[in-house]
């Protein structure tokens, strides 16, 4: 369906932001007539979704979907791509990239339910979630016209949209001084745009306002935080014996990890787009999740299978950072994944401290770690003469090199 063709019923992927706040009054302004259907996903973004209804049927919309997408989401998005131990270029968790997917099925879902001929999102041009929200309408609604005002409207800074949103009585939750560009959800929150576009810049993490869900380093209490995470294949099903669902486990983390300086994360990364971008992140749960996880598997995987899996891990993150969610390659390594995590049940114990994770102790049913064999002492299954062979026939290859090359 061409992109030309005047719709008469959108389906806004809503959240209430700057750019969302003001784009159903421009729908309206730019088809007239149509009928705006606003639909939010709830992925633990808090308080960011109070007042939303009133927000959008104020300005335009006919009505407001809230979905309650947080357990789907940790459960069959989340915990997932821990198991995969998946970092996108070695640093970032992935909160944005992994919580576009889910949102954009369930606004695909429901536009045909409301036979939409269109869907509409505020993702920049210059951005990845245009593409995560994209590829995955193309895999849910393949016919179903997609409208990026970003890419056709006069607007061209966030200033301009503020502009906008006084010139229509839009109410704002930030102001021309406090205009980052945030995302939250339960996973992590981001912060992006004004003094930090530049690298030059440090982040004045003690900024009132700044960091939401923790505090930084210098703040976190002087006495070290202990904690106990249980995993069962894979996934994290207890902290400090006391078992609980994942959204709970990872309120819990946040608290715990917020409050000790833990998952302040501030990187230049590529974007799919091709260019590189400035980013402050913040994600205490998730990097404390990934720290136990990793612990755990070093004691529970065998080597081959520890190594290959972190090549399999850096392609997982990068078809998830690139919203290539729903594709048989990401299933097909979740398949593997999934086999791998078998025996990855156990209990960590980590230190945190002033933004610091330690790793105090793991134990496992199925750990590979054998103790008597490790040991400096002496022991009745590891003959250490047996090493002499082994070294001249690893060694075998450099030898008859060096040999050769005495003659040439």
């Amino acid at each position: 369906m061409a992109e030309t063709k005047i719709p008469k019923k959108i389906v806004l992927a809503y959240s209430g932001g700057l750019d969302t706040s003001i784009i159903i009054p421009w729908l309206k302004e730019t088809y007239p007539g149509c009928e705006v259907i606003a639909v939010s996903g709830d992925v633990g973004q808090g308080t960011e979704l109070d007042g939303l209804e009133e927000k959008a049927i104020k300005t335009g919309a006919s009505k407001l979907y809230i979905e309650d997408l947080t357990d789907e989401f940790i459960d069959d998005y989340v915990f997932p791509t821990v198991k995969a131990g998946a970092v996108y270029e070695g640093k970032y968790l992935l909160g944005t990239s992994f919580a576009r997917p889910i949102i954009a099925k369930r606004i695909a879902e429901i536009a045909m339910k409301e036979g939409a001929d269109a869907i509409c999102h505020g993702c920049t041009g210059k951005g990845n979630d245009q593409v995560r929200f994209e590829l995955t309408i193309k895999a849910f609604a393949p016919d179903m016209q997609i409208i990026a005002p970003w890419r056709i409207w006069d607007i061209k800074s966030r200033d301009e949209e503020i502009d906008y949103a006084e010139a229509h009585n839009i109410p704002l939750r930030i102001s021309r001084e406090t205009n980052y560009s945030k995302d939250k959800n339960l996973w992590h929150l981001s912060h992006e745009g004004l003094d930090l576009e530049s690298p030059a810049n440090e982040p004045d993490y003690n900024k009132d306002g700044f960091l939401e869900l923790g505090v930084s380093p210098e703040k976190a209490p002087d006495e070290p935080t202990y904690i106990t995470l249980h995993f069962e294949k894979g996934i994290p099903t207890a902290l400090g014996g006391e078992e609980m669902d994942g959204v709970t486990l990872i309120e819990k983390l946040n608290a715990i990890g917020g409050a000790n300086g833990i998952g302040i994360l501030d990187i230049v990364e590529n974007r799919l787009v091709g260019m590189k971008s400035r980013g402050v992140y913040e994600t205490p749960a998730g990097t404390i999740l990934y720290k136990a996880h990793d612990v755990l598997e070093t004691i529970t995987l065998d080597k081959e299978t520890a190594h290959f899996k972190d090549i399999v891990a850096q392609k997982l993150a990068e078809l998830v950072y690139n919203g290539q969610w729903f594709t048989p390659l990401r299933e097909a390594i979740g398949a593997f994944v999934d086999d791998t995590q078998k025996t990855v049940t156990g209990d960590v114990k980590l230190k945190l401290y002033k933004g610091n994770i330690i790793n105090a102790g793991v134990t496992s049913p199925y750990s590979l770690y054998n103790e008597q064999t490790a040991s400096f002492g002496e022991d009745d299954d590891y003959n250490q003469a047996d090493a002499a062979g082994f070294i001249n026939l690893f060694g075998l290859p450099l030898k008859v090199r060096a040999q050769a090359q005495k003659n040439w």
